[in-house]
């Protein structure tokens, strides 16, 4: 049972907890003096006689002062403990909720891609923010309310046994109903809830969608389908909450009907105990007070079923998270990566996201300390699959990747990772300042560290041409940049990390060629030392790189340098005469009849 589990999470506030349960007592026993204060007053402070036909009152005034001071006093003291119990129940409620939203997001930093890659964003932000208040909701209505009902309940239903057996058993006649009705309500409403839990994390990925990618949205014109995406998601969650709500409606005047006729039939039966003279006044009151305190508990349970059985669900999809295990696992006793000098081996590596579709076959690579690797084949032949499995984005499925010859699954993940410095393909600037997006990766680098990355990445004069230069704020997923801005400070932050191993995939992509040739320029001194892996688009890069690898089908088909490769007239003479030959053509000066005669035309033309 998931609310079990979930209870797991109460035991940091054992003390906070013990003392809620407390108040909750405490709060309850001034509850359930009140009838008894009542009847003591009427039976002893008015002590109502019959004489003559007419009902006189034989009591002590002082005993009804008394009496009337005592209630008052257990009002104030109910207030007090009824202020305790809520206000901990808040407190504890939300230290829960504080916890587990901790819990989520630690255990979704620490799965790996490939458990990224089958989960919806809008999925995950439901678990973390609604599922989670329907837990808090849980902890603080389901949990310890549900407890002072029960409480009370019970302690109601055992002084109405010692003030009157046969009146006790009047009422327990109809306990059995309401507990089934309760039992049936629960059953019910579980699915159902379970069913808006799932629509309202649907609604949400629609919503996150639809916001993510509006620009497309416009550019295509499909508001209207978004508009109706969205409206099919918020019907159908409509019509499960109306569900729910119709429900518990219905229940509701039912349990209260149900509490009337009770109380309909402990007047007729005390009626008739008072006329034999086996039931004082004072005790029938307070009789009929607990049943009316009880109206309370019973009216609660329909609403504590609800919020149980939201829980139960919510529950559900947040130890779905919580529970997931990760596919790259770091080993008990790893090894700490330090000083590595970069040399990279794959050593008969393969890689499948399952069973059936295998991404890499066989890859042998030797990346000695300062070589410069490029990946080159057509899209989908594996090549960013192979960078990614240097970090332990993805763990191989045959053979072994080592640098300094140590296997990487025997290192920390985060020593790995800190060997490594990767320019993405898809660029993510988080919405901070471009000062905080360069040192991401190095969060104590100085002003002029940072400013030295910005300067080797070609970007620090666009900065300081900024109003508030470095602090300038970047909108959401560097929306406010263009795609050569952002890629250049993606490799300002990777550069301000030193790494021993540079990872570049599609780099210059998004730059026009003169950004490209300075940022090659700049990387050609920064690569020295360094093993230098570049997943490669541009004719430079090519030729820059020790060893070229070509891959197609998850394979290498070819290796070696550009003029070698040219001459096999394999894959890469088909990949450089679609893709490199113009570039190369561009980059050739003019020949000289044609740069003579470009001079006379211009001459004519001044």
């Amino acid at each position: 049972m998931y609310p079990i589990r979930l209870l797991a999470f109460l035991g940091p506030y054992k003390r906070r907890t013990a003392l809620a349960v407390l108040c909750v007592l405490a709060s309850g026993a001034a509850v359930l003096a009140m009838p008894q204060l009542i009847r003591w007053a009427i039976d002893y402070g008015l002590a109502p006689e019959t004489r003559n036909g007419e009902l006189v009152a034989t009591g002590e005034r002082h005993l009804l002062v008394l009496a009337a001071a005592a209630i008052v006093g257990a009002a104030v003291f109910r207030g007090v403990f009824a202020y305790g119990q809520t206000y901990l129940g808040e407190w504890i409620s939300q230290r829960v909720a504080y916890d587990l939203r901790n819990s989520i997001y630690d255990r979704l930093q620490r799965l790996s891609y490939a458990y990224h890659d089958k989960q919806q964003t809008g999925q995950l932000m439901s678990r973390a923010t609604q599922d989670v208040e329907a837990v808090r909701w849980f902890v603080s209505m389901g949990v310890l309310r549900g407890f002072y009902v029960l409480a009370l309940l019970l302690a109601a239903l055992a002084l109405m046994l010692t003030s009157n057996w046969k009146l006790t058993l009047v009422i327990w006649a109809f306990l059995p109903f309401i507990a089934w009705r309760s039992a049936v309500m629960a059953l019910t409403l579980r699915p159902i809830w379970t069913r808006i839990q799932d629509g309202l994390a649907r609604l949400t990925t629609v919503l996150q969608e639809a916001l993510t990618g509006a620009r497309v949205v416009k550019a295509f014109g499909r508001e209207d389908l978004e508009q109706q995406k969205f409206g099919a998601e918020a019907e159908a969650l409509f019509a499960d909450s109306f569900t729910s709500s119709r429900i518990q409606a219905k229940n509701a005047p039912m349990m209260n009907g149900l509490w009337l006729v009770a109380t309909a039939a402990v007047l007729w039966v005390g009626g008739r105990e008072i006329a034999h003279g086996n039931l004082a006044v004072g005790e029938l009151t307070a009789f009929l007070l607990y049943l009316t305190l009880l109206q309370m508990p019973v009216r609660s349970l329909g609403w504590i079923i609800m919020i149980t059985s939201r829980a139960q669900s919510a529950g559900q999809r947040i130890f779905e998270i919580i529970d997931a295990e990760s596919a790259v696992k770091e080993k008990p006793g790893a090894l700490v990566l330090d000083g590595a000098s970069g040399h990279v081996r794959f050593e008969k590596v393969s890689f499948a996201y399952d069973a059936i579709s295998p991404v890499l076959k066989d890859i042998d690579i030797d990346a000695k300390p300062g070589q410069i690797v490029a990946l080159m084949g057509p899209t989908g032949s594996g090549k960013t699959t192979v960078v990614n499995l240097m970090p332990r984005f993805y763990d191989v499925t045959a053979g072994r990747v080592t640098i300094d010859g140590i296997d990487i699954r025997d290192a920390t993940l985060a020593s790995l990772r800190a060997t490594m410095g990767t320019v993405q393909q898809d660029v993510f600037l988080f919405s901070s300042t471009i000062r905080d997006n360069i040192a991401y990766g190095a969060v104590g680098a100085s002003q002029e560290q940072i400013e030295e990355a910005a300067k080797a990445a070609h970007i620090d004069d666009f900065i300081a041409g900024l109003p508030d230069g470095y602090d300038t704020w970047v909108g959401e997923r560097g929306i406010t940049l263009s795609g050569g801005q952002k890629q250049r400070v993606a490799i300002a932050r990777t550069l301000l990390m030193d790494p021993r191993i540079l990872i570049l995939d599609d780099s210059t992509s998004s730059v026009d060629t003169e950004t490209e040739y300075l940022i090659q320029q700049t990387l050609s001194r920064l690569m020295e030392g360094r093993t230098t892996f570049v997943i490669a688009q541009r004719l430079r890069t090519v030729k820059m790189a020790d060893q070229i690898l070509v891959l197609q089908d998850g394979r290498i088909v070819e290796r070696g340098r550009h003029a070698e490769l040219l001459r096999k007239d394999g894959i890469y003479r088909q990949i450089y005469d679609l893709e490199l030959r113009d570039q190369e053509e561009a980059l050739a000066p003019p020949p000289p009849d044609l740069e003579a005669e470009a001079e006379q035309v211009a001459a004519a033309g001044g």
